[in-house]
């Protein structure tokens, strides 16, 4: 969305009209195809991930040291630990380039290790240190805090409903392709 987007009054967003420039007939450039991003889901989706992750990344980078990207790893070695990078990639949806780079950046900071399993050297294995460990405890925290400020004012049965809904949207990404 563009500076001159708002979200309405019930909290949809809405594209504010912008005054016309009318040098001539042609000037007006709106397409009559042009998606309504308050009722296109993909948007919706789209807008609150970069918000999300634009401020949590400003934040754990501030306080912790450590991007978004880092910390996503860090959350899945915390429950999957001793993982291939494409497992990591997987799961999280990820490029292998931007999984090298962290856990490099991890690795060179004590908060992961790696180790190869059988002698194979291509398949590097990753998890984290006690330090990583430590660091993910008090990220967690202020991830779920930032949760419950997303979520204050929905009921239990709500929050469960919105689990389900995008679980169900997460299961449906593989009909979409891409």
């Amino acid at each position: 969305m563009t500076p001159a987007d708002r979200t309405g009054h019930n909290g949809s967003m809405v594209a504010k009209r912008r005054p016309r420039t009318v040098d001539g007939p042609d000037d007006d450039r709106r397409s009559p195809n042009a998606l309504d991003l308050g009722n296109y889901i993909p948007a919706y989706l789209t807008f609150l991930a970069n918000k999300l992750s634009s401020g949590a990344s400003a934040i754990y980078r501030r306080r912790f040291g450590v991007g978004i990207v880092d910390w996503r790893i860090m959350a899945l070695l915390a429950i999957e630990p001793w993982i291939v990078a494409g497992r990591i990639c997987e799961v999280i949806g990820l490029d292998r380039a931007a999984v090298s780079r962290s856990v490099r950046f991890m690795v060179q900071h004590g908060i992961v290790e790696t180790r190869f399993q059988n002698g194979n050297e291509r398949r590097q294995f990753v998890a984290l240190t006690r330090k990583g460990l430590r660091l993910h405890d008090r990220i967690v925290k202020v991830a779920l805090a930032r949760e419950q400020q997303l979520l204050e004012g929905f009921s239990n049965q709500e929050r469960t409903t919105a689990i389900k809904l995008l679980a169900r949207m997460h299961a449906q990404l593989p009909k979409v392709g891409g």
